[in-house]
């Protein structure tokens, strides 16, 4: 398609780099945001700006923040000693939703993936040990995907808390084998977070 703007050609450019969005999709949202006005569009793009320089990750746990503490780590009302190892944001917000789980949270950043050429040191997995003495943590709950690559991190961070003195659990499999914790239903996931089992146990599933 020959666009008449190369101003307009330039948005639904960097629109169809979303995922999900495709080039029509994408030419769609553009010409909705022009019929709007242009007080619309600079609405949007002072949210992106403020989205590329102010957001950070949370010094303590690695969700996203708009401070150096997120809200979760800042919030009294949370448990102290219970921590729920997560592989991402979306988790954190997956679980959240739910409005089961009142500890506190630490996102790894990722999965070990050695195909991918990502291992433990690439990941928010020191931090967690770290995190595991110096706040007298008593309970980590694993929360990754139900995928290999989940396993093997739940596995390799369980072998690295050996001999400390911190209760391991693992969410129930209501989360189908591959699935996604960001894709589960809030039911399902909520009932995984409330009938949680020992670590131990899990293994031999």
């Amino acid at each position: 398609m020959e666009y008449a703007s190369r101003i307009l050609e330039e948005s639904v450019d960097e629109i169809a780099l979303l995922p999900g969005i495709g080039r029509k999709t994408a030419l769609r949202l553009a010409l909705h945001l022009i019929r709007r006005g242009p007080q619309s569009s600079r609405r949007l793009a002072d949210a992106l700006n403020k989205l590329a320089d102010n957001l950070q990750h949370c010094s303590r746990c690695y969700n996203i923040s708009d401070e150096e503490l997120c809200s979760i780590c800042t919030n009294p009302a949370r448990l102290d000693k219970v921590l729920c190892v997560v592989e991402d944001i979306r988790d954190v917000m997956a679980i959240e939703s739910t409005s089961q789980f009142k500890g506190r949270y630490h996102v790894l950043g990722g999965l070990i993936s050695p195909l991918e050429g990502i291992g433990p040191s690439e990941l928010q997995i020191e931090s967690l040990l770290e995190r595991v003495g110096m706040e007298e943590i008593e309970e980590i709950i694993f929360a990754l995907g139900a995928t290999v690559e989940g396993d093997s991190t739940s596995f390799y961070i369980f072998r690295k808390l050996q001999g400390k003195t911190v209760k391991i659990t693992a969410i129930s499999r209501g989360i189908g084998v591959g699935d996604q914790l960001e894709y589960a239903d809030e039911i399902t996931l909520a009932r995984s977070i409330q009938h949680r089992i020992p670590y131990e146990d899990s293994l031999k599933r």
